[in-house]
């Protein structure tokens, strides 16, 4: 099997949806992953968007349950779309995602945000499994709505990772679907924000989430893709912080 930088590198590759009513994302994204200082970090990047430019953003809650996203491009055609009501603010910054060897990134947010994070990934019978049924299944599946709950429900448990929602509302009240064709497990990891570090990996007293979407207690990596029903797209948008270039 190839790498994970390798598939990363050709997800980097794809260039259009064919034609379709929803709003689709695809690419790689670390779903969630909490920490011992109760921060969760989360990271998307979707090169390409049948709504906008690719970009990159990153979610970031604190110990006192205040969710930001910090992404690439502006708030209406990202990710706060669509959880921008239970933000607390998002704001536009330079994001770098770095892979320095085979299974290990790093993640750099400049400005006054000041994020280092590094992840390293790593499979585990579990995930390879999962990996080969998800990406041999047709299409179709992926339009299940029960067939997508029915594997949240198994997923979660058999990565240890709590619930995982694959289908439901977010906060914007858009109904998503989520299409993981490949999956890992992060390993170890290291983060700080504005110089503090954020500790060790580590599930959260109480599993967090934004609408329908549980952020997972163990981190999980994804290459894949998403899609949302564009209906009130955008609806009360969370503050938006001035733009920064990085």
């Amino acid at each position: 099997m190839d790498s994970v930088r390798n598939l990363v590198a050709h997800a980097e590759t794809r260039s259009e949806f064919a034609p379709g009513t929803t709003e689709r994302f695809a690419g790689y994204a670390l779903m969630g992953l909490p920490f011992s200082s109760g921060y969760v970090l989360g990271l998307r990047r979707f090169p390409v968007t049948s709504i906008g430019p690719g970009y990159t953003s990153v979610w970031l809650r604190t110990p006192a349950e205040a969710w930001t996203i910090y992404t690439t491009v502006d708030a209406t055609v990202s990710c706060p779309r669509y959880f921008g009501r239970a933000l607390e603010s998002t704001s536009v910054h330079r994001i770098d995602v770095e892979w320095v060897n085979e299974r290990t990134f790093a993640v750099t947010v400049g400005d006054e945000v000041d994020l280092h994070w590094s992840v390293t990934l790593a499979t585990t019978p579990m995930t390879r499994m999962m990996s080969r049924v998800a990406s041999s299944l047709p299409a179709r599946f992926w339009q299940s709505e029960r067939f997508l709950s029915a594997l949240g429900t198994v997923a979660g448990p058999s990565l240890r990772a709590g619930r995982i929602g694959m289908t439901g509302k977010t906060p914007n009240d858009q109904l998503f679907k989520a299409s993981p064709q490949r999956m890992w497990i992060v390993e170890s990891s290291q983060a700080s924000i504005r110089g503090e570090d954020l500790g060790v990996i580590e599930p959260l007293p109480r599993q967090t989430r934004l609408g329908d979407f549980w952020m997972p207690q163990r981190g999980v990596f994804m290459i894949g893709g998403a899609e949302f029903d564009p209906a009130d797209a955008g609806v009360d948008p969370p503050t938006v912080r001035a733009a920064s270039s990085g």
